[in-house]
């Protein structure tokens, strides 16, 4: 279905960032977009929290909230702000001065050891509490995640600074982490760790990066819940079976094809089994076989071909497909 919008009914508009359709859409609450889109709307001139409040139906305190949560997602720039850890964070980059080239004689080739993210030794609250005094980094850091996450536990503050210090994250990805974790209702502290740590060590630290991550970690999160609500499944897929699924996903196996192959496995063996299902389905992509259909039309013209033809007949495509099929 296509729309339109009425430009002469409405009136004037104004412009939302690319960013904000294609990636915040499912991440931001409804708070922090009613506050955006205000902002926009009023683009070039201050507004308090409290206008933003009266003019939004969020508080005072979430109108402040959403406003830090755009700043750190880079969508909002501050002006006027003296703190350096916030202007520093979303100031552009500065023009670096070319230095004229130097002809030096190339460095011996030097193996880079592997990374390695140093041990983490839990702080203590008032270890905690001078951290904040002592680094607005820190400080911007758990306002940001408080306006996500909800009052910080002592873990959550552990956690935070763990993944600021030693996995060396910038602001902005937490934020993006956070949010992504919040949306899919997994804020343990553990999950969120794991994900950090992964992005730590494939150097996932940028707006950019996080933000593809993200977005392919939602488009692999939706497969798998389509993949469950077809299998009839009740519980999360094994590490074994999550890659099966990965791999039907990569390869773009249609949904319905899969849905085929698992009736055929239910048929022959009577249970859910991966591996059998997967052979079927790789099987069926060597044929050619791409949709229901193509599957449906070879095993109706293998039909045809079995009751018209003598059975010393030469081997046909038909005849390999049922091999593929029941012979498994």
């Amino acid at each position: 279905m296509e729309f339109k919008v009425n430009c002469g009914i409405w009136g004037n508009m104004f412009g939302v960032p690319d960013v904000v359709a294609d990636n915040f859409l499912k991440l931001a609450t409804g708070q922090q977009l009613k506050v955006l889109l205000y902002l926009l709307r009023s683009s070039g001139r201050i507004c308090s929290d409290e206008e933003i409040a009266m003019n939004t139906g969020v508080t005072p305190q979430e109108a402040a909230d959403a406003v830090l949560f755009w700043q750190q997602a880079n969508v909002l720039s501050q002006q006027n702000i003296s703190a350096p850890s916030v202007s520093s964070i979303m100031s552009p980059p500065q023009p670096v001065q070319v230095q004229p080239a130097q002809t030096v004689q190339p460095p011996a080739a030097i193996i880079q050891p592997p990374k390695t993210i140093p041990k983490y030794k839990p702080l203590s609250p008032s270890e905690i509490a001078d951290i904040m005094k002592n680094s607005s980094d820190v400080s911007e850091l758990f306002k940001v995640a408080e306006s996500i996450l909800g009052s910080l536990s002592h873990t959550y503050q552990n956690m935070l600074i763990r993944m600021y210090d030693y996995l060396g994250m910038k602001v902005e990805v937490i934020a993006i982490l956070l949010t992504y974790c919040k949306s899919i209702d997994k804020t343990n502290p553990a999950y969120i760790e794991k994900i950090a740590s992964d992005w730590s060590e494939n150097d996932i630290n940028d707006m950019n990066s996080a933000q593809n991550e993200v977005q392919r970690i939602s488009v692999s999160h939706d497969y798998t819940g389509q993949i469950m609500r077809i299998f009839e499944m009740n519980r999360r897929p094994t590490t074994k079976q999550a890659e099966f699924i990965e791999l039907w996903r990569t390869n773009g196996y249609d949904l319905e094809l899969i849905h085929y192959a698992y009736e055929k496995t239910v048929e022959k063996i009577d249970k859910l089994n991966f591996d059998y299902l997967n052979k079927i389905l790789v099987s069926w992509h060597e044929c050619g076989y791409k949709t229901v259909r193509d599957v449906q039309d070879a095993e109706n013209e293998y039909h045809a071909n079995k009751k018209n033809s003598p059975k010393t007949s030469e081997c046909s495509d038909i005849d390999k497909y049922n091999f593929v099929i029941n012979k498994f």
